[in-house]
């Protein structure tokens, strides 16, 4: 293990700090009193898996079971129990594919995948129902027992880079069940390729480090183009010593991020600069095992003043990433998943770019 790595007792402790936060009803908030969203609920779950707390990833899957509607979404937030944004977001539904594969991996319970398996096709299904002409996937759906519903028309980088994820892992269950999805196979070809030569047509987020990394974190972007890709902004994001900016203009780093970047760069294999990363963003524990969202450094404050769950669910991915402490720590590289789908039925008018330009 490199000597920036947790101490055992340090997961526990982390992992005892988010379950602290769960509600009764199982959902797992952001922090104390605030909104929940199945995104974030979904990594939580993963966060308590890898620190064992088994009981609180029971709860947690069941609460997602129980809140999925009739199309697939989830509503956009639940405060205390009663929706608060109805919406559905195709990233937050497309996450739970994520999780499930993940908790395949850790504990190769094939009963937990076929009871979740009709969950995951629904979200799927509703996902790539949004996808775009361009291969994106449209933001979110305003939800309604009526249809058609309004949808946002406009793709996040970050999101579908997430969905890109997704579908492979909802791929990977379909695989491992023998139930073949033919349409999710066609819509990740189609991100992929999106994701890879056509950056310039999701909805400009550029400040938000997000939308830098999260390309290469989803798997669509690897080799030297993803090398290229985060050297072309690392200097902009990444603070030494205390971890990546959320926002370009902002003096602000945060524990989210920069963990997530510590799994990209996992993946691409950069282990120096993922263990130093990790390192950095130590600085934002809390003896508790909690870990307070961002740092606003010319101030020396922790702001907002609150620990999240997101945040330490982060770290604890990050962790098992960097010294492979359970079989799900393979997650975000290239080696759990099926292939990333060709890139077929494309309305761009570049089919075989990625085939002539090559994907390594």
């Amino acid at each position: 293990m490199p000597p920036e790595a947790l101490t055992a007792e340090q997961v526990d402790r982390t992992g005892r700090a988010i379950e602290a936060m769960q509600e009764g009803d199982g959902a797992v908030p952001w922090t104390t009193g605030q909104h929940t969203d199945v995104w974030n609920h979904v990594e939580a779950a993963m966060a308590l898996l890898v620190a064992g707390r088994s009981n609180a990833v029971d709860r947690a899957w069941e609460w997602v079971r129980r809140t999925q509607r009739d199309d697939g979404s989830w509503a956009m937030k639940y405060v205390a129990g009663e929706i608060e944004d109805a919406s559905g977001e195709t990233n937050m539904a497309a996450y739970v594919a994520v999780g499930v594969w993940h908790h395949w991996l850790v504990r190769r319970d094939a009963g937990f995948v076929h009871s979740l398996w009709p969950t995951v096709r629904r979200a799927l299904d509703f996902v790539c129902g949004l996808q775009l002409p361009f291969g994106g996937i449209a933001w979110s759906q305003e939800w309604s027992d009526a249809r058609p519903a309004r949808v946002n028309a406009e793709a996040l980088l970050a999101g579908s880079s997430s969905i890109h994820q997704a579908l492979r892992a909802g791929l990977s269950l379909a695989d491992l069940l023998d139930d073949p999805q033919p349409d999710w196979e066609l819509a990740a070809g189609r991100l992929g390729h999106a994701l890879r030569r056509h950056r310039a047509e999701f909805l400009d987020k550029s400040s938000f480090s997000m939308d830098w990394y999260y390309p290469v974190l989803g798997g669509a972007v690897r080799g030297r183009e993803a090398l290229d890709l985060l050297a072309s902004r690392w200097d902009t994001f990444v603070v030494p010593g205390l971890g990546v900016r959320c926002v370009d203009a902002n003096p602000w780093v945060t524990g989210a991020e920069t963990c997530e970047l510590v799994l990209a760069l996992d993946a691409l294999g950069d282990r120096e600069r993922a263990v130093r990363l990790f390192a950095d963003a130590q600085h934002l524990r809390d003896l508790d095992g909690g870990y307070w969202t961002g740092y606003v450094y010319p101030d020396d404050a922790h702001w907002p003043g609150e620990h999240t769950t997101y945040t330490a669910a982060a770290v604890l991915l990050a962790h098992d990433a960097l010294t492979d402490s359970t079989p799900g720590a393979g997650l975000f590289r290239d080696t759990t998943m099926v292939a990333d789908p060709e890139p077929l039925g494309l309305e761009c008018g570049c089919a075989s770019a990625d085939a002539l330009a090559g994907r390594a």
